[in-house]
């Protein structure tokens, strides 16, 4: 008997976009002698492993297997931890994250909502019998304990599993110590709420209490026996929950660290290593100010730093702010209209780079990830590298055009490399040599091995920059394609933060499967969207909506020229702010987009949270107009459209608790009051991301159905 192969959506469905496998998640032991890492058994396989690379001998070996762990037993999630994980958008399974001290020795994670170590040397794991259950176990530096939150409590327990005890107990429901709130989580980029002494014999702890937070309900109509849920939802203009900072000692006695709280409520991060104090960088509601505060950690009281200020707004990066060895400040920042790296009072890149994040920082130099500033000689589209910065200049650590990043200590560097013309990523691990000058004198020690699927599917791509605005762009053609106009998809995410031109290979898989489909598929990256220049970013300050839509058109007007598009049949398909991007097109521009996709769509923006919806639009107590014109509909519910009427299809998840399904449901009883055609595809159960197999499937396959017949194609 025959089977009959699997088809695209299935395949991507059941490999999580083919990332099942992928090694991911490297920590660099200081002394470079092994790299810990997460990888599960297969492309298929959701359930990652602890693993263990020895440098010198390029071997690998399991550290802690979930499967061996828990006797074969499926995981139980508590509710803090599926929401831990929907705002990290984590699908994996087993151990989707660890922690270890500082010498990489001892790691801990959590199972089931159990707490579980592994020494990394000897290759084994076990149990410490805690109360649960467990989320974010963190080693102390020196691995003689482990803290970890239960309940709200921030605990701590021994090594051995000895003297398990609370340090900071909830004095309500609404409180918690130890955990990232979610506007943090969601949109910082601060996924955890405790810091480690670099002396192993305090913590800073970050108290959340949600009381002010607007309470919203998610349901699942699906099934009416259940009980919905209530979720802290911190909706732009309303207020955010409280945070504030505490140094607690291991026998619980705690300090309050002390700021104006009141101007600068946002605690975006935290930093504490042994280059100095403590370290914290708080932000204003509007986010246009922001402080970097030393702490003393026995009195509690701070001191700036730093102070920034930006008239649009100032964002946050990964890897700072922090301390180099030798005591400075090491920060990213928008100056001179380049966004560039500073050590202390010094700017050590210029216009030719735009810094996304610093990766480590060492005694001869800044490890960095960038892309092409505005002053670049080549345009470079869609690629990110490594750098390597200090006084004697700048060097690329990546070679190959792509995608790059990188974890590095003890003279070792993990390099992960996604390319055009290779699926899936390649880790090498690289030793530092010649340390005189950037970049010289690596060598290769080892690859670390992917179990990830081979898709089977290259992406038929051109990179390109698109008319006088050199809007960044990938289109996508059939495979085989010869010759004639083909109908258009547009398939943009296109908003803040979610850049998808992107030179790597399976970055297009999907749009290369639509493509195959008979249409030309365009990705484009209009302003607002990262990787050219502070500018090109902030474009969009108050007018998210406009100038989006804008840069839309003007890319696909410009690609009309050198690719074959047909511009009577163009549609648009989106998720989340692609989306609402979709909604915009179809409504707003109908002269332009004859069908749309609309997914997850943030409709309302008075809907969203408060960091990310104040941040390009103010405060909606002050500015309604601004919020009125970035909305699909108004205030009174109305659709805000243009004639003739385009199909839609509006697609969202009953259960989403980040782009809440009442965006979509306003959206739709403003079309049926409108006489407006469209169709409602709601996903039971289905959260912000779709991780179920059929869902994921059938979704792309109902897409694919919806255009077809909307731009009256065989």
């Amino acid at each position: 008997m025959t089977t009959e192969p699997l088809s695209f959506p299935r395949r991507q469905a059941r490999t999580l976009r083919f990332t099942l496998g992928a090694p991911r998640a490297f920590t660099v032991a200081p002394d470079g002698s092994r790299v810990a890492f997460l990888r599960s058994s297969s492309g298929t396989d959701r359930a990652n492993q602890l693993w263990v690379l020895d440098v010198a001998s390029g071997k690998e070996r399991p550290a802690a297997d979930p499967a061996a762990l828990l006797g074969g037993s499926s995981e139980r999630l508590s509710a803090a931890e599926r929401a831990r994980r929907e705002r990290s958008r984590e699908g994996g399974a087993g151990i989707v994250g660890y922690a270890t001290d500082a010498a990489v020795e001892l790691a801990s994670f959590a199972l089931s909502g159990r707490l579980f170590t592994a020494e990394l040397r000897a290759g084994t794991a076990r149990e410490l019998r805690v109360r649960g259950p467990v989320i974010d176990p963190r080693p102390s530096p020196d691995g003689r304990f482990v803290a970890y939150v239960a309940g709200g409590t921030l605990r701590v327990v021994g090594a051995e599993g000895e003297d398990d005890r609370a340090l900071a107990e909830p004095e309500s429901a609404t409180v918690t110590y130890g955990l990232a709130e979610f506007i943090a989580a969601e949109e910082m980029g601060r996924s955890r709420g405790f810091w480690w002494s670099p002396e192993s014999d305090r913590l800073l702890v970050a108290r959340a209490d949600d009381a002010p937070v607007r309470r919203w309900w998610i349901s699942d109509p699906a099934h009416p026996e259940r009980e919905p849920q209530q979720v802290a939802y911190p909706a732009a203009g309303t207020d955010n929950a409280e945070v504030r900072l505490f140094v607690v000692g291991l026998d619980g006695e705690r300090t309050e660290v002390l700021w104006d709280r009141a101007r600068y409520p946002y605690l975006a991060r935290v930093h504490w290593s042994s280059a100095g104090a403590p370290l914290l960088l708080v932000q204003a509601r509007d986010q246009a100010s922001q402080l970097y505060l030393a702490v003393d950690p026995d009195s509690g009281t701070t001191r700036m730093v730093h102070a920034d200020e930006d008239p649009q707004w100032l964002d946050l990066f990964p890897g700072v702010p922090s301390w180099s060895p030798s005591g400075q400040l090491v920060r990213i920042a928008d100056e001179g209209g380049a966004r560039v790296l500073a050590v202390g009072e010094r700017v050590l890149t210029g216009a030719q780079l735009h810094v996304r994040a610093v990766l480590d920082v060492s005694d001869d130099d800044v490890l960095v990830s960038a892309s092409a500033g505005s002053a670049a000689a080549e345009p470079e589209i869609g690629e990110v590298h490594v750098y390597r910065v200090n006084d004697l200049g700048v060097a690329r650590i990546s070679q190959e055009p792509g995608v790059h990043s990188a974890v590095r200590a003890g003279g070792v560097t993990v390099l992960v490399s996604a390319v055009p013309d290779r699926p899936g990523a390649l880790v090498r691990v690289v030793r530092d040599g010649d340390r005189r000058g950037p970049g010289n004198g690596r060598t290769q020690t080892a690859t670390v091995v992917s179990y990830a699927e081979d898709p089977r599917m290259s992406p038929r791509v051109h990179l390109t920059e698109a008319g006088e605005r050199r809007v960044p762009c990938a289109v996508v053609l059939p495979t085989g394609y010869t010759d004639g106009p083909l109908p258009v998809l547009m398939d943009p995410y296109g908003g803040p933060h979610g850049q998808r031109v992107l030179a790597a290979h399976n970055a297009y898989l999907t749009s290369q499967w639509f493509a195959d489909q008979g249409f030309a598929v365009v990705v484009a990256d209009g302003r607002g969207m990262p990787g050219r220049s502070p500018a090109w970013e902030k474009a969009v300050k108050d007018d998210l909506a406009a100038v989006a839509l804008d840069d839309q058109v003007h890319a696909l007007q410009a690609l009309a020229g050198d690719f074959p598009l047909d511009l009577t049949r163009v549609a648009i398909r989106g998720w989340s702010f692609g989306g609402y991007l979709a909604g915009l097109a179809v409504l707003r521009r109908p002269d332009v987009f004859h069908a749309g996709v609309v997914g997850a769509p943030v409709t309302d923006q008075r809907l969203y949270d408060t960091h990310y919806t104040e941040r390009y639009l103010g405060d909606p107590n002050r500015q309604p107009e601004v919020y009125a014109a970035n909305s699909l509909i108004d205030d009174d519910g109305l659709v805000q459209a243009a004639e003739p009427a385009r199909p839609m299809m509006i697609v969202h998840g009953l259960a989403d608790d980040n782009v809440v399904v009442a965006h979509s449901l306003r959206l739709s009883s403003a079309l049926l009051a409108a006489g407006r055609p469209h169709e409602v595809l709601p996903l039971s159960g289905v959260t912000h991301m779709t991780p179920q197999e059929q869902v994921a499937e059938n979704l792309l396959l109902l897409q694919v159905d919806f255009l077809k017949r909307s731009l009256g194609l065989e």
